[in-house]
Parts: structure tokens; C-alpha cells; sequence
């Protein structure tokens, strides 16, 4: 076998699926950017989405309080600006501004979307449950909005300390799946 052990703190890397998004919170009249890529889709319809907001982020006790957010999913050409934001805090900074993102308002919560990404995804927190053990809460998303100009996004794949994946070439093969 030519296989060799490989570091049990770089798995993640191997099966981060997801794009990295832009989670968008708004707190006592605050709106915060936090770069996250720790996300799952956990149902079809309605879609709900599990993320891991760690407790040390200060996005964690906007999210807790309020309950809600927004996902936008960026492509390539927000790359240094999305890394921008993942290596700031919003305690110190206002993203927006720093990084040169427009807010925009959602229309069914209170956080806002970014208007430079391809996508944005209102949510609201439905489970908590495994919030205080793992930092893990579970989003319905309500309303989704995609921009109809971007046919092909290239999205950022986050692979661990700095690298990135962009998203490419699309397939498509035969499936049964509706």
C-alpha cells in the first residue's frame, strides 16, 4: 500500500464539501461579516443548514441572541476580502466598511445580505440543541436570493491553514434524484 498516515487535524480539509460564506449577523444596531466554511446541508425542503459558529466569535452571541442571519455565498473574486474578514474581528472593525462590502437589507430578518456576493440565504436558528456542546446551530433558510447574471460561480473552497479549492468545471451525469 503507498498510502501514509495523514494528521488527524487536516481531515477537515479532505471533506470540507461547501463553499466558504460570508455569515452576516446584525446585534444592538451592530451588523458583523464572519467568514465561515463549517456548514452542512441537513435537509432538502424545508432546507435546513448545520454551521459551527465558535463561542470565542463575535458573531456567537448575535447569532444566539437574535436568532437569525444571513449566508451569502461568495465567488473568486471576493477571495482576499473573504480571508480579509476571517482574519478580523468585528469586535475592532466594521467589516463592511473595512472591506468594502454593501449591506443591503434583508426582507425577512434582521441581518443583512452582502450585495457583492452571487447568493444570500436568510435564515433563522430552529435548534440550539447542540449549541452549547459544539458551538453547532441548525438554520432554516426562508428566503434565498441568486444573482441570474453569474451562470458559472466560482466558489471558494476552504482547504485549511490559507488554501483554497476555486469551484471549475461542472458535469452532469444521469441521476434519479429529483
Amino acid at each position: 500500500m503507498a498510502k501514509r498516515s495523514f494528521p488527524l487535524s487536516k481531515v477537515y480539509g479532505l471533506l470540507e464539501p461547501g463553499p466558504v460564506v460570508l455569515l452576516t449577523t446584525a446585534h444592538k444596531g451592530a451588523a458583523n461579516v464572519m467568514t465561515m466554511s463549517w456548514h452542512t446541508m441537513m435537509e432538502f425542503e424545508p432546507p435546513l443548514v448545520g454551521c459551527v459558529v465558535s463561542n470565542r466569535d463575535f458573531s456567537f452571541d448575535a447569532l444566539k441572541a437574535t436568532r437569525q442571519c444571513v449566508l451569502n455565498i461568495p465567488t473568486v473574486e471576493l477571495a482576499a476580502k473573504v480571508v480579509g474578514c476571517g482574519n478580523t474581528s468585528g469586535r475592532r472593525v466594521d467589516k463592511f466598511k473595512s472591506f468594502g462590502l454593501t449591506p443591503e437589507p434583508a426582507s425577512l430578518v434582521g441581518a443583512p445580505l452582502i450585495a457583492e456576493c452571487y447568493a444570500n440565504l436568510e435564515c433563522r436558528v430552529v435548534d440550539t440543541r447542540l449549541m452549547n456542546r459544539y458551538n453547532f446551530f441548525v438554520l432554516e433558510v426562508l428566503k434565498a436570493w441568486i444573482d441570474p447574471a453569474c451562470k458559472e460561480p466560482r466558489t471558494l473552497h476552504h482547504r485549511g491553514r490559507g488554501v483554497f479549492i476555486v469551484a471549475g468545471e461542472t458535469i452532469k451525469l444521469p441521476s434519479k434524484m429529483k
